[in-house]
């Protein structure tokens, strides 16, 4: 079922939508990158395949139209978490919620926006991250040591110095796992390198679910 919402932050309203089937193995919260929003065109690509996988997901603006309009705001990565927090609690605390796992999905520095409130908040119900073409250096070296959740870094295997950054988070994650996708670039355009994206993500949010939490990562 897909459904419109609104997420009260202050005196301000952040726009979303969620989709979620009959009895979901899991929620997936999407968090954009900079200058996007929950109309990315490949994130909502992403949760509809996720969404056939059997997963509900989330996507919401981390900010206001007037917010992003400050081209600081787009890379405060405090700011964002903040709001990925928030909207996590507000799914936690709706209707639409039942005690089932939650996991991250970040884009870009919505990727460094869920490593920071998974650590900020490790009394979240979330049972993995995935990071596709992130920037989790942003997350600052005190949070990616804090993170305990396994999280997946899917990067283009031609995104030249994102590989560098990403590599460098894999080192400070002790649960993390870096994979390249083969001709990719940032942007996951060239054909085929998001319908990777979509696999590599499936079965890193299946082989984590709580059931099987005592497998190991691979590496």
């Amino acid at each position: 079922m897909f459904q419109e919402i609104e997420i009260p932050i202050d005196d301000r309203q952040l726009y979303g939508h969620l989709f979620y089937p009959e009895n979901p193995k899991a929620w997936i919260v999407f968090a954009h990158g900079s200058g996007s929003s929950r109309k990315s065109l490949r994130n909502n690509w992403v949760a509809e395949k996720l969404n056939k996988e059997g997963f509900a997901t989330l996507l919401f603006d981390l900010l206001t139209v007037e917010e992003d309009s400050i081209f600081e705001n787009r890379f405060d990565i405090d700011l964002l978490s903040t709001r990925l927090t928030v909207a996590t609690n507000w799914l936690l605390g709706s209707t639409f919620y039942h005690q089932e796992p939650i996991a991250y999905f970040g884009a870009s520095t919505g990727a460094a926006a869920a490593i920071v409130s998974a650590a900020k908040k490790p009394d979240l119900p979330l049972y993995a991250i995935v990071s596709r073409g992130g920037r989790p250096d942003l997350a600052r070296e005190e949070n990616l040591k804090k993170i305990e959740v396994p999280t997946l870094l899917i990067v283009g295997g031609h995104d030249g110095e994102v590989i560098q950054l990403n590599e460098y988070a894999r080192k400070k994650i002790m649960t993390a796992k870096l994979v390249l996708v083969p001709k990719a670039t940032h942007l996951f355009e060239e054909s085929g390198a998001l319908d990777e994206v979509v696999k590599l993500t499936t079965d890193w949010l299946n082989i984590h679910l709580p059931r099987n939490q005592d497998q190991s990562i691979q590496t």
